[in-house]
């Protein structure tokens, strides 16, 4: 019955009379009151005092108004909790399930499909799982779990959390340039996608047969122009001529992705033409992102339903088909056959420890921000545990669907299964594909797997523009831009765009494999390991965990606080090493061709642009803070910011509750959190500088 009271105050005009609220009133208890009883007389009594309230003070009005929008919404009756935001400033997930299937699609992205797979086969199969999970467990998990409980507790952006330490905000934005580098070309990577995707649909595939313009003689497919499988190819009569053909040969799928889609030149500077077709793909792709954004979690977390959990279906769907193809199950021991013997080579724990932490999304900043629209008392250490679990499962699970295809593959050629198993783009857009068409009704399942690393991406995607956009709504603050953040989503969307152009030009696949291996290479590794000695450390651990606590009801399991402090940061400090030397070369070729030294320096650069963030706002902080001496400044620079807490009053308890005239009155022991004051000491009356 409120609600119905509160819905009809909604419709009063501003300029409503006392005549009018008697008419209202009257109206309304001829409809819901027509016989006169005692409980509806005191109903209609109070009603009456209330309208009458609200007819003459306009705020008390406008909080009926607000009352009354939340009770039509939510279909409340008396009695029943509203469901709103906790944070009505910022806004808050609809529900939990949205947080952790966004997390899901921001972690589980294209590298769990085209890098996991190849790793494993590459460092020992089966034996790999065994470094993997324990690195799942001592560094990401803990790692996860730090950036989640960092952003849920203080509801701030990447850039906003750096209120714990001020000095250190330039890890926050280190944190901006590597989504932005990523954003950029990883939506370059969807447009593709979205291009093959379109290009499947049709009764045979384009890159079937070698009769196309854009084929070489060199080009040999595995199916002959009758439909059946190339005799030529899968009956070699002598080892030498089965290794002349497969040197020779070029798939039908590779010259497509060369000679077609990227039209490729012949240098990292020959821009060359830009490819119109992959250029209205990006466009698309932009498009796609911006309208599941544009009420930014609001939208993005309806979406994430469909998004986070299809590309299980299909999954499942090729899995399926895969298991029952000749030659599955070889592709399947060749990617799951251990080789003990590697697991003492420190390169498969490197590998190990780079892909979980790499997959993960750790450093990025993606995670703090979809953290921070979390509600206070979440429980994100649990969903810490379900999302990496999931995300380490998956790219389990997808080993199986990729490697059986390829052993199909590597059956009908006669070859060994390491002669088709690739990874990156090689494995998406040409050893995969180039097996799809050994399938009956290969349009179908070449549909379904492009529609899949779409959805991967586009998860992935979601949370690299979300952080960019919420870092810039945080830092400005103001209540316009938090009223029109659909127009800086927008805008970051079309910068994104017009960034991405040159990546569709002739010499764009360069560009984009050179983002690549350099924009979110050793620079992440040092960020979080900045990121790990600054809380724990400069902040203090047992502060941190105080939070924790206050935050989650329970402090930190002991094993997350040795994690924390000691063992995670040792892992990442090792990834750092393990990886400087052998990256830089991998990093120097792409197929045949050899990057120039001009070309590296600027990778070098994008990495570096990144790290230098941190000691250049350091600096910065240092020499604007107040203080005689240098030594003062550096306290007074990594002191935590008066402001640095929960977001909302009601939280603020314990150490971060407002100290009141009567505490400062009596000078009790309790201290509440003012970092950024300092408190005079009672016998000196000298100012006492909080320690760090």
């Amino acid at each position: 019955m409120l609600a119905l009271a509160h819905s009809v105050l909604a419709t009063w005009p501003e300029n409503v009379t006392w005549t009018g609220v008697l008419a209202i009133q009257s109206q309304f208890c001829k409809d819901y009151f027509p016989k006169s009883t005692p409980a509806g007389d005191t109903i209609m009594q109070d009603l009456l005092g209330c309208w009458m309230g609200a007819a003459t003070h306009t705020l008390l009005r406008e909080r009926f108004l607000v009352n009354s929008t939340a009770f039509t919404q939510n279909g409340a009756v008396p009695g029943e909790p509203v469901k709103k935001d906790e944070n009505s400033r910022r806004g808050n997930w609809g529900n939990q399930i949205e947080f952790v299937l966004t997390s899901v699609g921001y972690a589980v992205g294209l590298g769990n499909v085209w890098r996991f797979p190849y790793l494993c086969y590459r460092n020992g199969g089966g034996a790999f799982m065994l470094p993997y999970f324990i690195m799942l467990v001592f560094c990401g998990i803990p790692l996860f779990f730090l950036e989640l409980s960092f952003g849920q507790f203080a509801s701030l952006g990447c850039l906003g959390v750096w209120k714990i330490s001020p000095m250190f905000k330039g890890v926050g934005y280190g944190m901006m340039v590597v989504s932005t580098y990523i954003g950029i070309y990883y939506n370059v990577v969807i447009c593709i996608a979205f291009y093959y995707f379109f290009m499947s649909m049709t009764n045979l595939l384009p890159w079937t047969y070698c009769n196309n313009p854009w084929n070489t003689p060199d080009c040999s497919g595995v199916v002959g122009k009758d439909g059946m499988l190339n005799t030529s190819l899968a009956n070699a009569t002598s080892l030498a001529t089965e290794v002349v053909n497969r040197t020779k040969r070029t798939s039908p799928s590779e010259e497509y992705w060369k000679y077609y889609v990227l039209n490729i030149s012949d240098d990292i500077g020959n821009f060359g033409e830009v490819h119109l077709p992959i250029l209205g793909c990006l466009a698309i792709s932009w498009i796609v992102v911006f309208l599941c954004l544009f009420r930014g979690v609001k939208s993005s977390g309806k979406v994430v339903y469909f998004t986070a959990t299809f590309p299980y279906v299909v999954l499942t769907i090729l899995f399926i088909r895969g298991i029952t193809l000749d030659g599955a199950i070889n592709g399947i021991k060749y990617y799951l056959t251990p080789q003990w013997e590697k697991v003492l080579d420190a390169k498969v724990w490197g590998d190990a420890a780079s892909q979980i932490f790499y997959s993960l999304g750790c450093a990025w900043g993606g995670l703090i921000t979809m953290a921070s629209y979390n509600k206070f008392h979440n429980n994100c250490f649990r969903d810490s545990i379900i999302i990496s679990i999931t995300n380490c499962a998956t790219s389990v699970y997808a080993g199986f669907v990729i490697f059986s295809i390829l052993g199909f593959m590597a059956h009908h050629l006669n070859v060994p299964v390491s002669e088709v198993a690739d990874h990156g783009p090689g494995l998406a857009f040409v050893a995969y594909p180039e097996a799809l068409t050994l399938l009956p009704i290969s349009p179908l399942w070449s549909l379904l797997f492009f529609f899949m690393l779409i959805l991967l991406g586009l998860g992935t995607q979601f949370c690299l523009l979300e952080t960019l956009v919420t870092a810039i709504v945080d830092e400005i603050g103001t209540d316009w831009i938090i009223r029109h953040k659909t127009i800086i989503t927008l805008g970051v969307a079309i910068a994104g765009f017009l960034l991405g152009i040159p990546l569709t030009t002739q010499a764009g696949i360069y560009w984009l494999l050179l983002m690549d291996n350099y924009a979110a290479s050793f620079s992440l590794v040092i960020i979080s390991c900045i990121m790990c000695v600054c809380v724990m450390y400069v902040y203090g651990h047992r502060k941190y965990f105080k939070d924790v606590e206050m935050m989650l009801g329970f402090p930190p399991p002991l094993f997350f606080k040795i994690c924390w402090r000691f063992i995670s940061p040792i892992i990442i400090a090792f990834i750092l090493v393990s990886h400087s030397d052998s990256q830089s070369q991998a990093h120097s070729l792409y197929n045949d061709y050899i990057y120039p030294g001009w070309s590296l320096a600027i990778g070098f650069a994008m990495a570096l642009s990144s790290v230098i963030c941190i000691p250049i706002y350091a600096i910065y902080k240092v020499a604007r803070s107040p203080g005689a001496t240098f030594r003062e400044r550096l306290k007074n620079a990594c002191r935590s910011d008066a402001n640095w807490g929960p977001a909302l009053k009601e939280h603020r308890t314990g150490r971060y509750a407002p100290m009141t005239s009567e505490d400062a009155a009596e000078g009790c022991p309790h201290q509440p959190h003012h970092p950024g004051k300092q408190r005079l000491d009672q016998h000196t009356q000298q100012p006492q500088p909080q320690r760090i």
